[in-house]
């Protein structure tokens, strides 16, 4: 997987810009706040359709524009033919996603063309963060696995906003609760919400042994990690689908009077936890805060060997001002796994912290103020 340029109009704070990119690795240095961080969510937004840091798009588009525009280059071998990507984003409206010139309708035809794997100071918070980053952090991982699950995901998500809206005019006495068109709703959510929590939790079973060699290795074998996908009831990965409705139901059932005075559903993969244990310690609760970042560092190094391993190539590595967070033991883990058959593309607002071979190969942009220079 190899991005080739990338061209954006219009986007966060930048106006028109192109950046070629013609080295294994790219350097993109700055101050905070000139740029950095939103040219690097560009092309996670092309392999995600995700932004990791804002839900809409009229936060994407530049202040007082009505369209914003990202277009990419990418190439999967050098056998193969380059792909030319663009996503347009109305500050009010919906989106237009192309793949070589042909408008594509549906977001599956769309994700695929470009694997992209984030790793960002924002990460750093997994470990201690709320329940909701680390599900997000799955979500992500799944839309590039399987593109079919963005679909499953907004599915879910329009059922769960109606269901919502119901128990926000019972709760406000606009209407009366009726248990048949709660029924209705229940069963609904059981089912969408059922395929987001086997989806995750089967991701978790191929990821977490690949986290566990790399958190091994990183800590020197003397810690042992698991993550676990913790549902809002008695759930185990290998239930049938007709167990894990019936478990999903009764819960609803349990919570049925205590939604209705909240107003909002209280079960679901929308609530759901991530666990993540050392030595059976919760991780939050563990140790320093060092010892937090190789867990996080473990995890995106098996995000990465898990894309790598479906898709049959590496992904890009986006790595976002998160170099000088780690100490010089976790940042030569982290630089040795990618090598030079990675592209990676780095921000940072120094380069002292980096190895001098490491520059040499690497091609390097300075960021102001919205503006790209070599």
């Amino acid at each position: 997987m190899y991005l080739k340029s990338l061209h954006i109009k219009q986007f966060r704070n930048y106006i028109d810009q192109e950046v070629n990119f013609t080295a294994p690795k790219t350097m993109i240095v700055g101050n905070n706040a000139q740029g950095k961080s939103n040219l690097l969510e560009a092309v996670l937004l092309l392999a995600t359709l995700r932004s990791h840091r804002v839900s809409k798009d009229r936060d994407l588009v530049r202040n007082g524009e009505a369209i914003g525009e990202i277009r990419a280059v990418c190439q999967r071998s050098p056998e193969s033919y380059p792909i030319e990507l663009m996503m347009r984003m109305r500050a009010s409206g919906k989106r237009t996603l192309q793949v070589n010139g042909v408008n594509q309708a549906r977001h599956l035809d769309f994700l695929g063309n470009l694997n992209a794997v984030m790793f960002s100071s924002l990460d750093l918070d997994l470990v201690r963060g709320s329940p909701e980053s680390r599900r997000d952090w799955l979500d992500t991982v799944l839309i590039q696995l399987e593109p079919i699950y963005i679909n499953l995901l907004q599915q879910y998500s329009q059922v769960l906003r109606q269901r919502n809206a119901l128990l926000k005019s019972i709760k406000q006495g606009q209407i009366q609760y009726e248990p048949q068109q709660m029924a209705l709703w229940d069963a609904q959510l059981v089912t969408t919400g059922t395929r987001l929590i086997r989806r995750r939790s089967r991701l978790l079973e191929r990821l977490t042994p690949i986290a566990r060699t790399w958190h091994q290795s990183i800590s020197g074998g003397s810690e042992y990690l698991e993550i676990t996908y913790v549902p809002k009831f008695l759930f185990s990965p290998k239930d049938t689908i007709e167990n894990i409705h019936q478990a999903f139901f009764e819960a609803i059932s349990q919570k049925a009077i205590i939604e209705q005075h909240q107003g909002t559903s209280l079960v679901g993969p929308h609530r759901d936890e991530v666990l993540l244990t050392i030595n059976q310690t919760p991780a939050r609760e563990y140790g320093s805060q060092g010892q937090q970042r190789t867990l996080v560092l473990a995890l995106k190094l098996a995000e990465l060997d898990l894309i790598e391993s479906v898709i049959g190539e590496p992904p890009l590595l986006l790595l976002d001002d998160v170099l000088a967070e780690l100490d010089l033991q976790r940042q030569d883990h982290l630089l040795n796994a990618i090598g030079d058959r990675i592209q990676t593309i780095i921000t940072t607002t120094h380069l002292g912290s980096f190895d001098a071979k490491w520059l040499n190969s690497a091609r390097i942009f300075q960021v102001e103020n919205g503006k790209i220079l070599p």
